[in-house]
């Protein structure tokens, strides 16, 4: 994979969630607290962090958001 892939990957998933978000009518923190993770451990792992607890917190919200990740 490619660092251009890698990008477009990453910013697919953000606008994703983003729209999920605007969809609910919630911000970051509140799906943070309703999905009992950290603000800053939420936000990395929407900017595409590839750590296993960044995975674990993307599946979480896709879930909630009903996202297919």
């Amino acid at each position: 994979m490619t660092e251009q892939n890698l990008a477009e990957g990453v910013e697919a998933i953000y606008t994703q969630i983003k729209i999920g978000l605007l969809k609910k009518h919630m911000s970051q923190v509140e799906l943070a607290n309703l999905i009992g993770e950290g603000p800053q451990q939420l936000s990395r792992a929407i900017h595409g962090d590839m750590q296993p607890k960044s995975k674990e917190i993307r599946r979480k919200i896709y879930r909630f958001l009903d996202i297919d990740g």
